[in-house]
């Protein structure tokens, strides 16, 4: 039986630790590495070993009993929470842990959030049992107040259960608790019962122990297999092949390695792999199939379901896409901060941007923007941490020295109501209208396409290359020329020309259409939030709350427990980012700051962003608002307020 299992954890909550004593516990590894040694196994990189932090999702292979197991170590810093997200997308199982003396922080929640937003069941490890100050009780009441009220605390011993987990377990299903009301109780029954409990998200066990100490884990890992399980079908043919992309690298010798999963059917050397990129077929060889475990690997012939692997030969899979399953184009761990790359003037643009775009592959949110016209290029990042893995790493694997100017927030745009908009491009010898509808979506929804034209007006090969110039790229907003999101775009209609339309009439159209709509619609500013968890002396909520209030910042009621209070709220990224260095002055070091990602929202100052971007959405070099129209064989502009009455579709 082959299981997919990934190790999530705030920062410093022992993760790596954990998973060292699993793969050496299961003779994967012959001796167990440490973090603070600067030798754990699954932080083969050099940044990691010095920083004592996990920068990159690697992989460990281990067998334990009747199961083979892929373990993915997975980044616990926020701002590498990106590569944390992807990983999620080929997991079977997922293993929290969580720290006995920090207990459920705000990434713990935020990490918990998205397992179950990929339906992933997960098992608990409460760690660090051995340090002073644990308070085992305190963290169960946390996860039940914070996580899930569903869990399950197991003592060591699965066939061992005391009676408040039989009772427990058998109030979630319905046979058992009929067979527990009329019969008693039936260990194997409970046990074949739970996996599927399990499975279904149902209920989530919690174990405990001391990574660091080797206390624990072999019961955890017992309890693991025991209740979990698998069931790939071993279909022996490659045209049936399903696989889903979760990681992109390159090796020392420059090989693009693609990491995926497999998820049906089978892949040998030599085989051809075929998957759709902005609506287009690709076919492309396998030249060679990689299992690693950790930085070591061997070649393999072929891979079945199940497994996770590397191939080389495959130049456009990008993490998240799917090969014969829909692609993962939607994640929570998004930048809300961008920088702008410094380097020396000596050195050839085009060069630095060769290099920024290999890490872009490699991490698909870093969103690497060359500007001709300020030649200035640009990247999105998660936080500072990030900008100084990226100096040393750029410096390590490309020889090159840069800087990087003060982080800016990362600003969005939307609009309110319905509006149409109508883009048309004819100058001589092309020709292509398109007709949008624009409406404001659900916060969060991002860009979403539907299609109501008719395939008399439009063929559908048309309709379907409109769709990929919408998604193909970020589309600019006309406040500040930020990126659009919120927005359900749907195709109206549209015209064609037999002879004169050719490949780029539907992207001008598509992109005047879209800036033509903004133009008649109420724009928003939209700004990155943050999830505030502050816990401090009762002494000091009055000076919270006020900092709160100037930092444009709302609560919830406060929750006071002793002498201590805990509050909660939300408040924009750009006024609370600095904030945790005056907090901690000011507390002495005694209160606790959690600051989590929360999705975008009403930027509170968005004429003061506004004036500042000085964004002069008339002059765009990439974007224009106004159509081409043609007239005795000239192509003449058209204004956007105007456009509705040339246009063809509408007569």
């Amino acid at each position: 039986m082959k299981k997919t299992i990934g190790i999530f954890a705030h920062v410093d909550a022992g993760k790596t630790t954990f998973s060292e004593q699993l793969l050496y516990h299961t003779k994967s590894i012959k001796t167990r590495g440490r973090v603070d040694h600067k030798e754990a196994f699954l932080d083969s990189h050099n940044i990691e070993r010095e920083r004592g932090i996990t920068v990159f999702s690697d992989i460990g292979i281990f067998n334990y009993e009747d199961s083979e197991y892929y373990l993915i170590d997975t980044p616990g810093h926020i701002d590498f929470s990106p590569e944390m997200e992807r990983a999620m997308g080929v997991l079977d199982y997922a293993i929290l842990l969580i720290s006995s003396v920090e207990g459920v922080q705000g990434h713990t929640e935020t990490v918990w959030q998205l397992l179950r937003k990929n339906n992933i069941p997960t098992f608990i490890f409460i760690n660090k049992t051995d340090r002073e100050g644990a308070d085992l009780q305190k963290v169960i009441h946390e996860i039940r107040n914070n996580l899930s009220s569903e869990v399950c605390l197991v003592e060591e011993d699965l066939y061992n259960l005391s009676n408040e987990n039989i009772e427990f377990i058998a109030e979630r299903n319905e046979e058992l608790l009929e067979t527990y009301l009329g019969k008693g109780y039936d260990n194997y029954l409970w046990v074949d019962k739970l996996k599927e409990l399990i499975k279904s998200e149902k209920i989530f066990i919690v174990l405990k122990g001391s990574a660091l100490l080797d206390e624990g884990v072999k019961e955890f890992l017992e309890n693991f297999n025991s209740l979990s399980y698998t069931n790939y079908e071993e279909i022996k043919d490659n045209k049936c092949f399903k696989g889903r992309v979760f990681k992109i690298k390159y090796d020392e010798k420059g090989n693009r390695i693609t990491f995926i999963k497999a998820l049906q059917g089978e892949l040998k050397v030599k085989d051809e792999i075929i998957y759709s990129t902005n609506g287009e077929e690709i076919r492309e060889k396998i030249n060679e199939i990689r299992s690693y475990n950790g930085n070591k690997f061997e070649s393999k012939d072929k891979i079945v379901s199940g497994e996770i692997f590397g191939i080389i030969g495959i130049s456009s899979l990008r993490a998240g896409m799917g090969i014969g399953v829909l692609d993962l184009n939607e994640f929570f761990m998004i930048p809300t901060l961008r920088a702008k790359v410094e380097f020396d003037k000596s050195i050839n643009p085009r060069e630095v941007l060769g290099c920024f775009k290999i890490l872009e592959s490699e991490e698909n949110s870093l969103n690497v923007v060359w500007s001709e016209e300020l030649q200035e290029l640009h990247i999105s990042i998660m936080g500072k941490i990030q900008l100084e893995v990226l100096k040393e790493i750029l410096k390590d694997r490309f020889n090159l020295l840069v800087d990087f100017g003060t982080p800016e927030i990362l600003y969005k745009e939307t609009m309110e109501g319905e509006v149409d908009g109508f883009g048309h491009f004819e100058p001589l010898r092309h020709y292509a209208e398109v007709y949008l509808k624009l409406k404001e979506g659900p916060r969060g929804s991002g860009i979403t396409f539907k299609n109501k034209c008719h395939s008399d007006f439009l063929t559908t090969g048309n309709q379907n290359l409109i769709r990929t110039h919408i998604f193909e790229r970020d589309h600019k907003g006309i406040l500040t020329g930020s990126t659009i999101t919120d927005i359900e775009i749907t195709l109206m209609n549209g015209r064609a020309h037999l002879k004169h339309t050719e490949g780029g009439d539907f992207r001008e159209a598509t992109k005047r259409a879209l800036r033509q709509g903004l133009e008649s619609a109420k724009n928003l500013l939209l700004e990155p939030y943050y999830k505030f968890n502050i816990d401090v002396e009762i002494n000091l909520m009055g000076r919270v709350i006020s900092d709160i209030q100037k930092m444009s910042g709302s609560i919830n009621e406060p929750k006071s427990y002793g002498e201590r209070v805990i509050i909660e709220g939300r408040g924009p990224v750009a006024t609370f980012m600095n904030y945790a260095l005056d907090f901690q002055a000011f507390t002495k070091g005694k209160g606790s700051l959690s600051l989590v990602f929360h999705g975008y929202d009403i930027c509170h100052n968005p004429e003061e962003v506004i004036e500042a971007k000085s964004y002069n959405k008339d002059v765009d070099p990439e974007y224009t608002s106004s159509s081409i129209f043609c007239a005795k064989g000239v192509g003449y502009a058209v204004p956007w307020y105007e456009v509705k009455e040339h246009i063809h579709c509408l007569k």
